[in-house]
C-alpha cells in the first residue's frame, strides 16, 4: 500500500522513517516545494529499509502521490518557543488553502492524515477544502494519550500498552484527561493503585496531567521542536488506514461541538468509520465543553 507525505521537516521525514521502521507500508513518497530536501531525506531514508522492512522510498511531485491508499499533510511553519499551537493557525492556513487542492487533484480518494499544527483547527480546514469528513483525519491527541498512558504506566511500573487512557479535546493547552475511564488492566487506575499499595492521591494525578499537558513545550523550549513522538503516532495511524485496522485512536474529526476536536474513534480504510462518546464526569464534560468553546473560538478566524 502507498503512502505519501506532504512536507519534509521534522514531523514529515520523522513520520515517513518511523513508518519504514514499522514496516507500515510498501510504498512511501515524499513531496516538499523544496525539491532537494525531499529527494535527501527519501533517499537517506531508503538506506535504512535493508535493515527494517521492505518498503520502497521516492520522491516527487504531487502526481507521484496518484494511487496513494493515505497521504499524510506536515508541510507549514514550525511551531515557535513560547508560541501557542493556535497562533500558527494565521501561517499554515494559507499553506493549506495551496497544498490540499494539489494533493487532491492527483489522489482523490485518499485518507488525508492531517499532522500540521494548530491541527484540530487545520482538520476543520481541510474537511471544508475536501468536503468529506470521513476520510479527513486529524492526529488529533494520540501522541497526548500515548504520554498520558506512558506516565501512569511508570508510576505503576507496568507496560504502558496494559494502560488504556485518552486525552480528549484540543491537542493543545486546553486538552481534557479522561480519568474517569482510564485503566490499568481492566481495573480503575484508582483501584489498581489501592491494590498496589502504591500512593495514589491529588499531588501524584496533578503530576502526571501536568507532565501530558507540558511535555510539548518542554520538549521545545529544550530543542526547539518535537518530532519523534509525534512521528511514530503518524506512523500508527496510518498503519489503521492501510491496513484496515479499525484500531480506536483519539484522532480529530467533526463533532456535536460544532468544531473538529479529538474523541476516541474508530480508524480503519476509509478513513474514521465511527465516533465513540466516553463516559466522563460532569467536570470532565465541562472540560470538554470549554476545550470545543476555545476551537470554536479559533475557527472562527477562518
Amino acid at each position: 500500500m502507498k503512502v505519501g507525505i506532504v512536507g519534509t521537516g521534522f514531523v514529515g521525514a520523522t513520520a515517513g522513517y518511523a513508518m519504514v521502521l514499522r514496516g507500515s507500508c510498501t510504498e512511501l513518497v515524499f513531496v516538499d516545494k523544496n525539491e532537494a530536501r525531499a529527494r535527501a531525506e527519501a533517499a537517506d531514508i531508503a538506506h535504512a529499509s535493508p535493515v527494517s522492512h521492505a518498503v520502497r522510498v521516492s520522491s516527487g511531485g504531487y502526481e507521484a502521490l496518484a494511487d496513494a491508499r493515505l497521504v499524510v499533510l506536515a508541510a507549514g511553519v514550525n511551531q515557535q518557543p513560547g508560541e501557542t499551537r493556535l497562533q500558527l493557525l494565521g501561517r499554515n492556513k494559507k499553506i493549506f488553502e495551496d497544498v490540499v487542492p494539489s494533493v487532491l487533484k492527483f489522489a482523490p480518494d485518499a485518507v488525508l492524515l492531517v499532522a500540521t499544527n494548530p491541527v484540530d483547527v487545520m482538520t476543520d480546514l481541510t474537511v471544508q477544502i475536501a468536503g468529506n469528513a470521513q476520510r479527513v483525519i486529524g492526529s488529533g491527541t494520540v501522541l497526548d494519550s500515548a504520554r498520558f498512558r506512558a506516565l501512569v504506566a511508570e508510576r505503576a511500573d507496568v507496560d504502558p500498552q496494559n494502560v488504556h487512557a485518552y486525552v480528549l479535546g484540543e491537542h493543545g493547552d486546553s486538552e481534557v484527561l479522561a480519568w474517569s475511564s482510564a485503566s490499568i488492566a481492566g481495573i480503575t487506575v484508582p483501584d489498581f493503585f489501592a491494590r498496589r499499595g502504591t500512593p495514589w492521591n491529588d499531588d501524584v494525578k496533578a503530576e502526571i496531567d501536568h507532565g501530558v499537558r507540558r511535555a510539548a513545550a518542554e520538549i521545545i523550549s529544550g530543542k526547539q521542536a518535537t518530532y519523534y513522538g509525534v512521528g511514530a503516532a503518524l506512523a500508527r495511524i496510518a498503519e489503521a488506514v492501510v491496513r484496515d485496522r479499525r484500531a480506536v485512536l483519539t484522532v480529530s474529526g467533526p463533532t456535536k461541538y460544532g468544531v473538529s476536536l479529538s474523541l476516541p474513534r474508530i480508524v480503519g480504510g476509509d478513513g474514521v468509520l465511527e465516533t465513540l462518546e466516553p463516559l466522563l464526569s460532569g467536570e470532565e464534560e465541562q472540560a470538554l465543553e470549554h476545550s470545543a468553546n476555545v476551537l470554536r473560538e479559533a475557527v472562527a478566524q477562518l
